[in-house]
């Protein structure tokens, strides 16, 4: 029985499993290896794998594939791709500070700022917001520039939230505090029929101008204790919507990630990814 060697990185208790593409046997689906590897009980354990394989450097160095625990592909995620690109230092696979790492949703650039032992300290340029109810997508009558402030029915109660895609399409509800079941309402809202391709739903309590609380409920992985994307998705609408600067601090269960929206309308990311441990899957 041959193994699959991969590592676990955790960024702000958001874990992942790297594993490099040429490990992976051919017929071994993607889907079903994160099925049984992310598994909370008889796997390792994980809220997504991150497949890496290497580039010829033209356009981008890796490649980074990120699969939820459900099987399906997403199109990104701040913190998997971050555990990937950890995972290269931490293998000696990668030793410039700089590195460009293809994804579906675009190439992203990643910046080591600093290493200590298996903690790495990462900015990450993601791209720029996509407001465009088609571009995130939300199914609305007609096409808007921006979804904001946009009715949704759930067992009978009606909601407002907002959407962006940051990689992935986020919809927030910004709320006064999170003593209700938003796990029942995030876990209802992922798969409503607003979302054609689902959603990341987040929670979001603004603090002050430079600080917001999160709670996530990410597509194709239910509650996370943190999330790149969502937190610069809910970064990102806050601006948008005037109640915060363009620089905060992202509380999650998880800790605080820093997220800038740079007046070129970039997105930067600042994080960490912590290695957890190496391992073999016997499969």
């Amino acid at each position: 029985m041959s193994a699959i060697p991969f590592c676990k990185f955790q960024g702000f208790g958001n874990d992942y499993i790297v594993i490099e593409r040429r490990f992976i046997p051919e017929q071994a689906p993607l889907g079903q290896l994160a099925r049984e590897i992310c598994h909370r009980n008889t796997g390792a354990g994980a809220d997504g794998i991150a497949v890496l394989e290497r580039l010829d450097g033209v356009s981008a160095d890796y490649n980074c594939e990120i699969v939820n625990p459900d099987g399906s592909i997403a199109g990104f995620s701040g913190n998997g791709t971050r555990c990937a690109v950890a995972y290269l230092h931490y293998k000696d696979l990668w030793s410039d500070a700089d590195l460009r790492l293809k994804t579906l949703s675009g190439v992203k650039n990643y910046h080591l700022i600093k290493r200590e032992g298996g903690e790495f300290w990462f900015d990450a340029e993601i791209g720029i917001p996509r407001f465009a109810s088609d571009e995130i997508p939300v199914l609305v009558r007609s096409r808007r520039d921006h979804v904001v402030n946009q009715s949704i029915v759930i067992e009978g109660k009606n909601y407002l939230f907002s959407a962006v895609n940051v990689g992935n399409p986020v919809a927030c509800i910004f709320v006064d505090n999170f003593d209700f079941d938003w796990r029942g309402l995030g876990r209802s809202m992922e798969t409503h029929d607003k979302f054609p391709e689902r959603a990341n739903i987040v929670f979001v309590k603004v603090v002050d101008r430079k600080n917001i609380d999160i709670r996530i409920w990410e597509r194709g992985a239910g509650e996370t204790s943190a999330s790149g994307t969502c937190s610069s998705g809910a970064a990102i609408l806050s601006s948008f919507l005037l109640k915060t600067e363009r620089k905060i601090g992202v509380h999650s269960p998880g800790g605080i990630t820093d997220i800038v929206w740079r007046e070129d309308d970039e997105i930067v990311i600042t994080g960490r990814a912590d290695l957890a441990y190496c391992g073999e899957w016997p499969r």
